[in-house]
């Protein structure tokens, strides 16, 4: 189902007006109302940036971060690096001993 640019955008820009409306009114920290506001416009983008891309292969400068989960996944493969860099930093002082001694 391909959605008009058009209809995308119009959404998109009532959804921006809908979140500012929903931080203005904000009543605390957790206000349930900006973090629905949050959601419905995020979701506004993907489907405007995803109908721009669909019928005119153009893109929004912009991006989405990624969820907690996928943050969870990056912080893993992070860690992977960073052991990887300690085993090459291990096998290069292993090298250097083996210079050193010959």
């Amino acid at each position: 189902m391909t959605v008009d640019p058009r209809a995308a955008l119009d959404r998109f820009v009532a959804a921006l007006e809908a979140h500012y409306s929903a931080v203005v009114a904000r009543r605390g920290d957790e206000d349930p109302a900006v973090d629905d506001a949050y959601d419905v416009l995020a979701d506004a983008f993907e489907v405007y940036d995803d109908a721009l891309g669909s019928a005119y292969a153009e893109a929004t400068p912009f991006y989405l971060e990624e969820d907690d989960e996928d943050e969870d996944d990056d912080e893993d493969l992070d860690d992977d690096l960073d052991e990887d860099d300690e085993l090459d930093e291990e096998v290069e002082e292993s090298a250097d001993n083996r210079v050193e001694r010959r």
